[in-house]
């Protein structure tokens, strides 16, 4: 794995909350006011998570369904604003830039979606999708276009001739590659890739995995590389952030979490992982369900689920702290 010498992150989110809720009209309003009706749910996706992604660095973000991983990515890129926190570039809040530089941070954050079928739009021509961004950005003249997609398909892996072609016409992973063509169309350094293989089969999730990892090489990109697959995130990661119900509870380099994990809900995750050690083991799930992020948990959120919950868990939440060089983690028990 490359080693990351920069000191100042990439990318850095910073307290960062996301809530959803429906806004109620004027009847709902009225209702509400008068006390006939209760305000409408909010729903706790992001919960002050921080994370700081350097340049040329891999960063796995790993969390059951649910947890909020999405939706951070999706707050990395700006496609959600954030309800709180602050979005940094190289070191500069993205909310105070001008809007022209604003503009330009922007273009150098792309995303990779989970499902290569859904996320290209079905009437337009590869050409279209891949170069139709640039050309409107003014980063690559009109005439110029058809060569430039060209060499984009090239560089993911695509014979260039099928730039006429339809989604429907290419098979779930040369959608994926077109897909990473199309976020490198605008001349990215930071790539969300959000469960981008997960939709694959497994021998195409290799290739493109490996195709990751070479782009990564040949143009200094730098990844958050949004997962539930450990096997996956511990190949292609140098650092990995665990959350758990829209938090942040884990963190360090891949190495030292995999084999030192010391929040408990990482080292429930890590248990029961697969392996290629053969060995008796009785499978055991962690207790319940994941809570609903309508009504999280008081305190720290995992302690309903946690074999080792005390009462200071269920009404204190437990800060992300230093546990050791570059790992971090948010559990009451490092205070004994």
């Amino acid at each position: 794995m490359k080693t990351v010498e920069a000191t100042h992150a990439l990318l850095e989110l910073r307290d960062v909350s996301k809530q959803f809720y429906k806004r109620p009209d004027i009847a709902q309003r009225m209702a509400i006011k008068l006390g006939f009706a209760a305000p409408p749910a909010t729903v706790h996706a992001v919960d002050r998570a921080s994370i700081k992604v350097f340049p040329g660095e891999v960063v796995g973000l790993v969390g059951e369904s649910g947890c909020g991983k999405s939706t951070l990515g999706r707050v990395a890129v700006g496609l959600h604003a954030p309800t709180m926190g602050q979005r940094l570039w190289r070191g500069q809040d993205m909310a105070g830039m001008t809007a022209n530089a604003r503009r330009q941070a922007q273009l150098k954050l792309q995303m990779v979606f989970q499902d290569p079928y859904a996320s290209l739009n079905p009437r337009l021509r590869v050409n279209q999708i891949v170069g139709e961004a640039a050309v409107a950005h003014g980063l690559v003249e009109a005439r110029e276009q058809k060569s430039f997609v060209a060499h984009l398909l090239e560089r993911v892996g695509l014979d260039p001739n099928v730039s006429q072609r339809f989604p429907h016409q290419f098979s779930g992973g040369q959608r994926a590659r077109i897909g990473i063509a199309r976020a490198l169309a605008l001349k990215s350094e930071f790539l969300v890739c959000d469960e981008a293989v997960a939709a694959l089969d497994v021998s195409i999730q290799a290739q493109v995995i490996n195709l990751f990892m070479q782009l990564r090489q040949e143009l200094g990109l730098t990844y958050l590389f949004i997962s539930h697959d450990l096997g996956v995130v511990r190949h292609i990661s140098d650092r990995v952030v665990i959350m758990y119900l829209g938090r942040v509870v884990e963190t360090a380099d891949a190495q030292a979490l995999f084999e030192h994990p010391n929040h408990p809900y990482t080292q429930a995750l890590l248990a029961e992982a697969p392996t290629l050690v053969v060995k008796k083991k009785t499978f055991v799930a962690i207790r319940g369900e994941i809570p609903s992020p309508l009504n999280p948990p008081s305190g720290c959120h995992f302690h309903p689920r946690c074999p080792h919950a005390m009462a200071r868990c269920s009404v204190e939440a437990p800060a992300l702290r230093n546990i050791a060089a570059g790992h971090e983690s948010a559990c009451h028990l490092n205070d004994r």
